[in-house]
């Protein structure tokens, strides 16, 4: 049943993609399915413009849910996100030292717009990034300090009119000069903050 409701939610149904990959100078359109590739197991599935397996998360929700690894398709790990009291700082591979960039949820009243900041750690070079928009509707993008955008979520169409996927199945947009995992990294910190497993996580503190 998973296998033949792959072939439903990854790019290569029959509702066209806006953009290939960003490999040529375009856009690169992913489609996120908020499912593991393991039985019995949550976490992150994503396709590319051409169906094919770009990232995985399978260890998302479990146990130890301070902790999360994006894999590429053969199970390498790219990036690890580990949450600390009011942040959550990503790693290269599964190490823990040295983050590359940490993300704090926005406590601005006035500011409404606001999201999440994502910032370097302290002695880093700046590069500061904030999101706007709705995570919980898939609704959102990102913008960097010059206010260009550099990815975008959206509502994953379907080609039966009438027909929805859910919250569960969105298109990921990243523009040729952002990186794609740190993208989709920001997304599953975003689903932490925002989504069904931000109340899991209330519960259990």
């Amino acid at each position: 049943m998973a296998l033949i409701r792959m072939t439903k939610v990854h790019p290569n149904a029959t509702v066209p993609e806006a953009a290939p990959p960003s490999s040529n100078g375009s856009s690169a359109v992913l489609t996120v399915w908020k499912k593991s590739l393991l039985f019995n197991c949550d976490g992150f599935t994503v396709f590319d413009a051409k169906g094919d397996l770009v990232f995985r998360v399978d260890n998302y929700m479990s146990h130890n849910k301070a902790l999360i690894v994006l894999m590429d398709a053969s199970g390498n790990s790219l990036l690890t996100i580990r949450r600390k009291k009011l942040s959550w700082l990503v790693f290269d591979g599964e190490t823990a030292t040295n983050p590359r960039f940490s993300v704090r949820k926005n406590i601005n009243p006035l500011n409404t717009k606001c999201l999440v900041h994502v910032s370097s750690p302290a002695g880093k070079p700046e590069a500061v990034h904030v999101i706007e928009g709705s995570y919980v509707q898939r609704c959102c993008a990102m913008y960097d300090k010059n206010r260009r955008q550099v990815a975008e979520i959206k509502p994953k169409e379907t080609a039966v009119k009438g027909v929805a996927f859910g919250t569960d199945v969105f298109r990921l947009i990243v523009e040729p000069e952002f990186d794609m995992a740190i993208s989709m990294a920001i997304v599953i910190i975003l689903d932490q903050m925002f989504g069904s497993s931000s109340i899991s996580l209330r519960r259990r503190l």
